[in-house]
């Protein structure tokens, strides 16, 4: 299943943080100023807002407290790129974040330069100084989030351009074969231990490893591909009122859902909208860009139920991630573990781990205050950097949410 061990880029911590830098603006590189200023709904930020929120990070939780003599680059951005950490600021609203025209791509790259700058000076020798560390590395995976956030949300904006501009342009792949027969893979149920271990990195809500109790169950081997969904809809999947939770069920009313977000056309003329531009649907990829009402929705039509995440943790297997990130799911074409592809809805609610406590200060706003009204999803997706991802990673949206990389793979109750 989708999940990799963590692995951090070789070299010092300085090293570390600049490949993880150099990422972010090699992401940004095929973007106008003008596309790094969109903000095309009120859950999508501008790519200049992820570059100059990623530097704010570094500049407020390390190189204001920690490096001697540093000046802020400008102290309205202490507001303006505060992403949501009330302990330290008002942050500027979110929905709000496309009406911010200035300061523009080119001067947000001047600031990124020089917290980079600034970080060199504060890194030189500082492999040792644990809390020092500890900071970049949280500092460095936050980023890393932000790519992928990043890539989510330029897609949504270039869909909702008239033009359909791609991110990238490229030929699209060669029609494969069919996707593999789904299989079952057993689990007898009983104790497992979930959780991180406390060994290398980890976000906060990972832990603490604990004891979970399951029941006999199967998963499925594959992930749900493109040709299983248009089954579901030619089937009525979006107008069958029993297939739905009551949420869902209203949603498509309220927002007129008919298949996953960036699908179009019906029929054997349908295609999808992908960060390299518009592309004939192949059924073999797996289904994208699901809310978890409709991965829910399905999993009730195909008479199964979507896994705990639990569950899922308990069949996990490593897998490499060190070539990516990728711009669009591969097909499914073999029944084995594969590169992630897509994060896969849980059934389980977003939800502190017994015994967790959040760290002390504004920093432990990373996550804790979030454990509400939101889903556990799990396995990574393409667009993921490499390094990561683990086994016991855990990634969260709130059910509605489409523009996230986000699919399903199947679960069955057996008999114990």
């Amino acid at each position: 299943m989708g999940d990799s061990a963590t692995v951090a880029p070789p070299g010092t911590l300085l090293d570390r943080y600049q490949v993880v830098r150099d990422l972010t603006e090699e992401l940004a590189r095929p973007l106008s100023p003008e596309d790094q200023t969109v903000q095309s709904m009120p859950d999508v930020s501008p790519t200049k807002w992820h570059r100059a929120h990623t530097s704010w990070f570094f500049e407020t939780f390390l190189l204001e407290p920690r490096l001697p003599g540093y000046e802020v680059f400008h102290p309205a951005f202490r507001s303006l790129f505060n992403s949501y950490y009330e302990g330290i600021g008002h942050p500027f609203p979110r929905p709000q974040r496309g009406i911010v025209s200035r300061p523009g791509a080119a001067e947000v790259g001047t600031y990124r330069r020089h917290v980079d700058a600034a970080m060199a000076d504060l890194l030189d020798g500082a492999d040792g100084d644990g809390p020092t560390t500890d900071l970049v590395e949280l500092g460095l995976h936050h980023e890393q989030q932000h790519q992928e956030l990043l890539l989510m949300d330029m897609k949504h904006v270039l869909w909702s351009n008239p033009l359909r501009p791609a991110y990238l342009p490229d030929a699209p792949p060669a029609p494969g074969g069919p996707a593999p027969a789904q299989r079952w893979i057993e689990h007898p149920g009983g104790p497992v231990e979930v959780g991180h271990d406390g060994s290398g990195f980890a976000f906060d809500n990972e832990a603490p490893r604990h004891v979970a109790q399951l029941v006999p169950h199967a998963i499925s081997s594959r992930l749900v591909t493109c040709g299983d969904w248009v089954d579901f809809i030619e089937d009525g999947g979006y107008r069958r009122s029993d297939l739905w939770l009551s949420d869902g069920w209203a949603a498509i009313a309220a927002d007129g859902w008919e298949a996953p977000l960036y699908w179009s056309g019906a029929g054997g003329d349908r295609e999808i909208f992908t960060l390299h531009g518009s592309r004939p649907l192949d059924p073999a990829e797996p289904v994208c860009h699901i809310s978890y009402y409709e991965a829910d929705a399905y999993a009730h039509w195909a008479g199964a139920r979507l896994p705990t995440e639990q569950e899922w943790e308990a069949v996990a297997e490593p897998v490499d991630t060190v070539e990516g990130p990728r711009f669009h799911p591969l097909p499914v074409t073999v029944d084995a573990p594969g590169a992630p592809a897509v994060w896969q809805w849980t059934s389980s609610a977003y939800s502190p781990y017994p015994g967790f406590r959040p760290a002390p200060g504004a920093v432990g706003e990373y996550n804790g205050k979030f454990m509400v009204n939101q889903q556990v999803l799990r396995g990574g997706a393409c667009v993921t950097p490499p390094g990561h991802l683990r086994r016991t990673y855990r990634n969260f949206f709130p059910p509605p949410a489409r523009w996230p990389f986000t699919g399903l793979r199947l679960a069955q109750d057996r008999e114990g």
